[in-house]
């Protein structure tokens, strides 16, 4: 790839990176007010309710956000004005009706959900208040989906952070005034915001003049494809969601309320700092990936240049938050929270294998393989919740990270193998031994853990420094950026990683012989 394409990715990433940096933030100052208020317990409800309505509104979007931004993007690569036209329109239909149907739906069966599936945890009146986030969700999904299919970064950006910078002040303040009866207006207001601007930002994309009148019939012929990708997709949300929902059951019937919301704390940073690569991955590479999926050498040189790009930018995170995870639950939460350290460092691990995996699971979306993915993520979650059920009543509540790690232990072969049977894919050199040496530093400073907690802190600060001063240098190399990478440091740290992969050549060749 060209320095200029490298500049592009990087340049997407740090657009939508950068808001995910600020939302993060934002979401460390609501989950702080709504520790500090309602504690261990209050965190636990909150995510519970949050699980909930993500289980309902993936059943309800029927993977439409998804499928939309696959749609969109191709519609508007053909440079047919009818056509991306059309597109808006099924998707802005589709995802209404859907919207409002899964909210109805969701509200009439409040009593079965309350009593049957949650065992009394909420209340029939709490369940019927959250089909309003239900509905809502679904909207902003199909707002983002048309935004993200005709790449206007900085919009999705802007929606993103003043929706969570208003949804997260107004419902802060509920909570200071009415305390846990202010729990549902905290968990729904955000999502209000974000279907708000959401709706302020896709009215100003510009409609093409197009003389095509869409019948009924041909919109049914259209979406058919469209609905029978998107269920399979929201199948395999729908086992995520749900086998989230029941590893959360179990903590909470085993270990307690208590261990919930430690579990839930644990859950939100390693879903919020890993968010800022992730995010960006299925913002600008999805869309991407789409308009290549038909060549299999472009796809192959796309997904080992995006996850390099994503390991570059993740793997000094990862060792910063592995080392410092006491004081970051500590100061994000409160004492009270350092339980749940265990659980975090096993999901640190599971992260780096995700950021692996991810770019391999697009090409099965972009290629339209729904019932693989589908097969994929069912098959994980069974291994997330059968072995976080056998391994807490052995290690208590750690052993829900050891599911989380598992998961993507089993996820990352199964789905390398699905696509270099479709591409003949395999990792770059340089991808794979930068993904290990990430494995060896976590090793390392867990081992020095074990005989000396503040030299393993030292050395983790080491570590972090280190991956950062070269992820500059590689980044900076690759977009054309020589001025930082024909630094001193840089060229020091590039002279190590390349004595390190030559070292590992000869090792690898010695084995082999």
């Amino acid at each position: 790839m060209t320095h200029a394409g490298y500049r592009g990715i990087l340049r997407s990433t740090s657009i939508i990176g950068g808001a995910s940096i600020v939302n993060i933030l934002i979401g460390l100052i609501r989950v702080k007010v709504a520790a500090t208020f309602l504690g261990p317990a209050g965190i636990g409800l909150i995510g519970l309710m949050t699980n909930l309505i993500g289980v309902a509104s993936n059943v309800a979007a029927l993977g439409l956000g998804t499928v939309g931004t696959k749609q969109i993007a191709e519609a508007a690569a053909s440079k047919v004005p009818d056509d991306l036209q059309a597109s808006r329109r099924i998707l802005f239909w589709a995802t209404t009706l859907s919207a409002l149907l899964g909210g109805a739906i969701f509200w009439v069966i409040r009593d079965i959900v309350a009593n049957h599936i949650l065992a009394g945890a909420l209340s029939a009146d709490q369940v019927g208040w959250l089909s309003i986030g239900v509905t809502l969700t679904v909207i902003a999904g199909s707002q983002v989906a048309l935004l993200n299919g005709l790449r206007r970064i900085g919009d999705l950006a802007r929606q993103s952070v003043y929706s969570a910078a208003l949804g997260t002040a107004t419902a802060c303040l509920a909570l200071y005034f009415w305390r846990v009866d202010a729990v549902i207006v905290f968990v729904l207001l955000p999502l209000a915001f974000s279907c708000f601007f959401g709706f302020t930002y896709t009215r100003k994309i510009p409609r093409t003049a197009t003389s095509q009148v869409l019948h009924w019939r041909e919109a049914i012929e259209k979406m058919s494809p469209i609905f029978r990708l998107g269920l399979a997709i929201m199948f395999a949300g729908l086992a995520m969601t749900v086998g989230q929902l029941c590893v959360r059951t179990i903590i909470q019937r085993q270990l307690g309320v208590e261990a919930l919301g430690l579990f839930e704390s644990s859950w939100m940073i390693s879903m919020t700092y890993i968010g800022f690569v992730l995010k960006a991955m299925g913002t600008d590479y999805y869309p991407r990936l789409t308009k290549d999926i038909s060549n299999s050498k472009t796809t192959n040189r796309v997904v080992n240049e995006q996850t390099e790009v994503a390991l570059l930018l993740a793997a000094p995170v990862f060792l910063a938050m592995f080392t410092m995870s006491p004081w970051v639950i500590q100061l994000l939460y409160s004492e009270r929270f350092l339980g749940a350290v265990g659980i975090l460092r096993w999901q640190i691990i599971g992260d780096l294998l995700k950021v692996l995996s991810w770019p391999l699971g697009y090409v099965l979306l972009a290629a339209g393989k729904g019932r693989l993915f589908m097969l994929c993520e069912t098959t994980v979650v069974l291994v997330f919740v059968l072995s976080s059920w056998v391994a807490i009543p052995l290690i208590g509540l750690q052993g829900a990270g050891v599911g989380f790690l598992l998961m993507y232990v089993v996820l990352l072969p199964l789905v390398h193998f699905l696509v270099k049977t479709k591409t003949n894919f395999h990792w770059e050199k340089f991808v794979f031994f930068y993904a290990l040496s990430i494995c060896c530093a976590f090793l390392s400073i867990y081992v020095l853990s074990l005989w000396n907690q503040p030299v393993s802190n030292a050395w983790g600060g080491v570590l972090t420094i280190g991956f950062s001063l070269f992820g500059v240098h590689r980044l900076s190399t690759l977009a054309g950026f020589s001025k930082y990478g024909n630094s001193r440091v840089a060229k020091i740290s590039s002279k190590l990683m390349k004595s390190a992969i030559e070292k590992y050549e000869i090792a690898k060749k010695g084995f082999k012989k």
